[in-house]
């Protein structure tokens, strides 16, 4: 997992949500990581609300995972609504989503492992 979260880390960009900032590189970026997260290890996307709206995020083997709640000065009050691909798309679009999909997967094989 540690290998993921730091995949996700710097493959963040302007590209994959127009809310990221060097300051806070997590921001706007929930709902994309949720989607590419599923596509790589499964499980399920998650939701809560928030101030901003939807906060998206997912859970593997029976753990919430929120790879984004950096993004947030207060902790979250989790309450682990089932979500899906449709709605987490609904915070993105197909071009930040194939832009983070694109440079985890290309981390991963720089970094030998896949």
């Amino acid at each position: 997992m540690n290998h993921l979260k730091k995949a996700l880390h710097q493959s963040w960009s302007i590209h994959s949500s127009t809310k990221w900032t060097a300051d806070n590189p997590s921001k706007g970026q929930c709902g994309v990581t949720a989607l590419v997260v599923q596509d790589l290890k499964g499980g399920y996307i998650l939701k809560t609300p928030c101030k901003e709206g939807w906060h998206f995020y997912n859970q593997l083997d029976e753990q919430r995972c929120d790879f984004t709640q950096e993004q947030f000065r207060e902790p979250l009050h989790y309450a682990d609504i089932l979500s899906s691909r449709e709605e987490a798309f609904m915070d993105t679009n197909k071009e930040q989503y194939e832009a983070l999909k694109k440079n985890v997967m290309t981390y991963f094989i720089h970094e030998n492992l896949l």
